[in-house]
């Protein structure tokens, strides 16, 4: 095998420091251990031991650490000269991460575990280091081996010793502090420890990543949820697919299993599959699987454990064969690390963990994850079992709500109705009721029309009949009507849906006249005919009449109408709630029309009269609809209230998709408001839950999401807004392509605001796609423009540039974006002479920013001809920025040109001639040093001209000026250009803001110190 040269062992090194973390990178330092040992190079060798320390460190093989770490600590004993200032900080600092890691090594005796606690100890006094880092390590073993007094001391030792250059970072102390207080039960002081690290104030390279998962039971069990949901979405984000952070993992999905979000939580482990087999750092494996332990045993719980799970070790398991596979594997681990320790600490808490309870019902977290499969039907009950019948009393309860529900149309009938049924089914037949079977028949047949099942019309007929032979006319007579519908539904032929009707009227009309439900009955035959007859007058008058109309209009509408209308006099007074659904449906043939004015108080009297009827829940369809006919007509005070009432009158909606469309309504309609985002948020959320319930994720559970991103974007959540539209991503993308450009362009904004540039990029690139075969070429000019920013941003020049060229034939294509040109050549300059500083590159700069001046002096030049003004201050602006930005490439120029000589030793003889090029050299920096005063002057003046609000400009121009005649020996001209200034806007009547002449003053007393 060849050898690596030195040279070769420092570029691996270089190479491996910025390799992702895990079983590659570590192979890889190991392998640059034995070439820099192999070439007999002391100084290379340790710094490969140190490097190879710290791959372990990042990764899954953690405990791996230990010998590198010996063969170092043996380089230090050898020649503690060797080692300079930085190398000696770094080694006593790994004996830290050694400690831990000898304490999570079951393999390794105690005593051994206690030696090196004692050895860590001794080298820190000698070198002078405090104690508290001992301390804390002795708190964990202590802690580990049951040895709680010791461990109580060692934790008050830790917070009485000083802080020196040894102690962890503040994050990671307060991390331990707060675990530390949540293992003797005290959940609310350690979130209050934790909190400067939650908050941002504390962070390092693991944290908050650590806290954010650490800290989710402890909220949930507090109650905290909109805390907990918090901290599990921005938390999840930070630590996927990170490999030293499994135990993090581990906790979201412990956190899914216990919130209600199993689906969540096994699509977390499917991202993480490919971590599940044995880990080198057994603590490490047992703290991931026991969090997938919590998971697995709950999907068992909830009929899922004949279901495939993730593979292990390449073999399919179901989850309880999963489970029973890695929950042996983890407590032999456990019972090693018992057997060091002498007691059954570790187990025990691994078990109690295995066996947690949920906390919490449902906690919706916002992100789609795909609804669990339904689980394999329970077998059924021997024929001959013995169900035991519910009280009588409770019983006839429930048959009175139930029949009381079903006359006043209330939400709560259907389940009433399902769980009477469940109870006739356990009767043996011949003692059931007949009208109670046939009630329940009733119900039954009812919901397979509203699902147009095909047995429906068959189902209805026996109902009917069964009512005739009990002498229940009313009851048959509704039969009659359903059945009409249900042919209606069903696309049968106009002549028998009138048919139907006609019946249906006839057996309503033939009731006793003492029948109290006689009216109703006809009432609703006469709602269904006018409502089914326009149906059939518009199946009637063919598709070439199904097209949008001109407001105003009637286009067969005008019966409908005037039918409805002739129903709301009539029985406004005895049928109010049958009346306010007719007004409803007036209110919908108006907007039919385009008459939303007209539309509005129908619907305003709709939902009042169900609410005044004692139906309250009949209100919410009008009230949503309203809503947002108010908010298409600017109205959105009134909308906003017309949604709060429709929230309200909703409280016994049972039908989940109209709870979601409620919730999802009042959000749009907050999201609008400046100051109503945490709210439009909390509704979003619920909104996206009921659509999850209703099966409509991909449809209103999209929107939802959508609007839950912008609320949390609007708060400044980015990070969660993020991870909420990308799960939901898939969906929106099938919702057209101006959802679809949209969605994708919002992500980008956010994954920018986060810092994420390729990722920003590549989202920018995506929705320039889909707008490419738009006939409006800006929407794709703009994309490409953002997508240029975020490559830019990435260090991706050659795809910058390109993105930057085409955005700028696209705008040019429009012939009236020149603000949008001019930026874009302006930072096509920036990029000229990165990576480059020849000649060429610095002229090319100059040039683009010349023809970036010519295009805004072209169009004022145009907006001068046209009289169109309004353009103008914005121009004139962009032409000052320009000027300045000229005077900054220039500056660049000259301060690239002084470091290069400074590089070459300040010799700068370009071309032998006795210095006569260096002499040149300076020529040409005084020429451009006086030009780029020159330009920001300028901008100033331009600046000065456009007004107070422009202000800071002018004053960024100014002090530009002044620090450039500073640089070129003229610090009083500097000086004169700020104290002029300073006075002007000292002067000026208006005032100005007091913060931007304290830096004006600040810039001249720095520039005359």
């Amino acid at each position: 095998m060849t050898m690596l040269t030195r040279e070769e062992i420092e570029q691996g090194l270089s190479e491996n420091r910025n390799s992702p973390n895990g079983a590659a990178r570590n192979a890889h330092a190991e392998a640059l251990v034995g070439a820099a040992e192999a070439i007999g190079d002391g100084a290379l060798f340790r710094t490969a031991l140190d490097n190879l320390i710290n791959a372990y460190l990042w990764s899954a093989e953690s405990s791996k650490m230990l010998v590198p770490f010996a063969r170092l600590l043996q380089e230090y004993d050898k020649d503690p000269g060797a080692f300079d200032r930085w190398d000696a900080h770094s080694l006593f600092w790994q004996f830290k991460w050694v400690a831990t890691a000898i304490s999570d090594s079951p393999e390794i005796p105690l005593e051994s575990a206690v030696g090196w606690l004692d050895e860590m100890e001794r080298r820190y006094r000698i070198a002078g280091y405090s104690e508290r880092p001992v301390r804390e390590s002795e708190l964990w073993l202590a802690d580990a081996i049951g040895q709680d007094d010791r461990a109580e001391r060692a934790h008050q030792a830790w917070l009485a010793a000083d802080r020196d250059d040894m102690s962890d970072c503040h994050a990671c102390e307060l991390n331990g502090q707060g675990a530390y207080a949540v293992l003797r039960g005290d959940d609310a002081r350690a979130l209050e420890l934790w909190q400067p690290v939650l908050a941002g104030e504390r962070t390092c390279a693991e944290e908050p990543h650590r806290l954010l998962a650490t800290s989710l039971l402890p909220l949930l069990r507090l109650g905290r949820f909109d805390e907990a949901r918090a901290h599990h979405v921005r938390g999840y984000r930070m630590a996927r697919g990170n490999e030293s952070l499994l135990p993090s993992i581990a906790k979201h999905i412990e956190f899914c299993a216990l919130s209600g979000n199993e689906s969540r939580g096994l699509e977390i482990l499917a991202e993480h599959a490919a971590h599940m087999s044995p880990l080198v750092n057994v603590d490490d494996q047992m703290a991931f699987h026991g969090g997938i332990l919590v998971l697995l045993r709950r999907l068992t719980e909830l009929g899922h454990g004949q279901s495939p799970a993730v593979p292990y070790a390449g073999v399919p398991h179901t989850v309880s064969e999963l489970y029973e596979v890695l929950c042996a594997s983890s407590l032999e681990i456990a019972r090693r690390f018992d057997a060091r320790n002498g007691t059954t600490r570790v187990s025990d808490r691994f078990l109690a963990r295995i066996g947690r309870e949920p906390l919490v019902g449902v906690l919706p977290l916002g992100v789609r994850s795909t609804a669990l499969p339904q689980p394999a039907a329970a077998v059924d009950a021997p024929a001959d079992a013995i169900v035991p019948a519910p009280p009588a009393a409770d019983f006839e309860e429930l048959v009175e709500r139930a029949r009381q529900a079903r006359e006043q149309r209330h939400p709560a009938a259907d389940a009433l109705w399902a769980e009477v049924g469940v109870r006739v089914d356990a009767q043996p037949e011949d003692e059931v009721d007949p009208l109670l079977a046939a009630d329940v028949a009733d119900h039954r047949a009812l919901t397979a029309a509203r699902g147009g099942a095909g047995n429906a019309a068959e189902l209805l007929e026996a109902v009917r009949d069964r009512y005739r032979a009990l002498g229940q006319a009313e009851r048959a007579a509704l039969a009659e009507l359903r059945l009409a519908s249900a042919a209606a539904q069903s696309g049968a032929e106009p002549q028998r849906i009138r048919e139907l009707l006609a019946v249906a009227l006839k057996a309503a009309e033939a009731l006793d006249a003492d029948e109290p439900l006689r009216g109703r009955r006809i009432a609703l035959a006469e709602l269904s005919s006018i409502r089914v007859e326009s149906y059939l007058r518009s199946l009637e008058a063919g598709p070439e009449h199904e097209h949008l109309h001109e407001p105003g209009q009637d286009h067969g509408h005008g019966e409908l109408a005037a039918g409805l209308g002739a129903f709301v006099a009539a029985y406004a007074q005895d049928l109010p709630d049958l009346a306010a659904e007719a007004e409803e449906m007036l209110g919908r043939v108006a907007l039919s029309q385009g008459e939303p004015e007209r539309a509005l108080p129908l619907l305003a009297a709709s939902a009042a009269r169900a609410v005044s009827a004692g139906l309250p829940w009949q209100a919410v369809d009008a009230l949503v609809l309203r809503a947002g006919v108010l908010m298409s007509v600017e109205r959105p005070e009134e909308a906003e209230e017309a949604a709060r009432s429709a929230l309200e009158h909703s409280a016994e909606v049972t039908e989940a998709e109209t709870q979601g469309v409620v919730r999802l309504t009042l959000a749009d309609i907050l999201l609008r408001r400046v100051d109503a985002a945490a709210e439009a948020a909390e509704h979003a959320l619920t909104a996206a839950h009921w659509f999850d319930q209703a099966g409509l994720t991909a449809d209103g559970g999209a929107q939802a999401r959508l609007v839950l991103a912008r609320a949390y974007a609007r708060e400044g959540r980015h990070a969660d807004a993020a991870e909420v539209l990308q799960s939901t991503l898939p969906d929106l993308l099938e919702h057209g392509e101006g959802q679809a450009v949209s969605a994708r362009e919002f992500l980008g904004d956010l994954l920018r605001q986060l810092n994420d540039s390729r990722a920003a990029a590549e989202q920018y690139l995506l929705a320039a796609e889909v707008a490419k075969g738009w006939e409006d070429p800006r929407p794709q000019a703009a994309l490409a423009q953002a997508a240029a920013e975020q490559l830019s941003a990435a260090r991706l020049d050659q795809e910058a540039l390109a993105a930057y060229e085409r955005s700028l034939e696209l705008f040019r294509v429009t012939g009236d974006a020149p603000i949008a040109e001019v930026r874009i050549l302006r930072s096509l300059a920036w990029m000229a002479p990165r990576g480059d500083t020849g000649a060429a590159a610095w002229a090319r700069a100059r040039d683009l920013m010349d023809q970036a001046a010519g295009v805004l002096e072209t169009a004022l030049a145009e907006n001068a001809e046209t009289g169109e003004g309004h353009a103008v201050p914005q121009l004139r602006a962009e032409l000052a920025q320009t000027w300045l930005q000229l005077a900054q490439v220039l500056d660049w120029r000259v301060t690239s040109h002084e470091q290069a000589a400074d590089e070459d030793g300040g010799d700068g003889d370009e071309d032998g001639e006795d210095g006569e090029g260096s002499r040149r050299a300076e020529l040409d920096t005084e020429a451009l040093r006086l030009e780029e005063i020159e330009l920001t002057a300028r901008a100033g003046d331009l600046y000065a001209e456009l007004g107070p609000d422009h202000l800071g400009d002018r004053l960024q121009c100014v002090q530009y000026a002044a620090w450039t005649e500073e640089e070129i020996g003229r610090a009083e001209a500097g000086a004169a250009r700020l104290s002029a200034l300073i006075e002007e806007l000292r002067a000026m009547p208006e005032g100005v803001p007091e913060d931007l002449l304290e830096r004006a003053q600040s810039a001249l007393d720095n520039l005359r110190s």
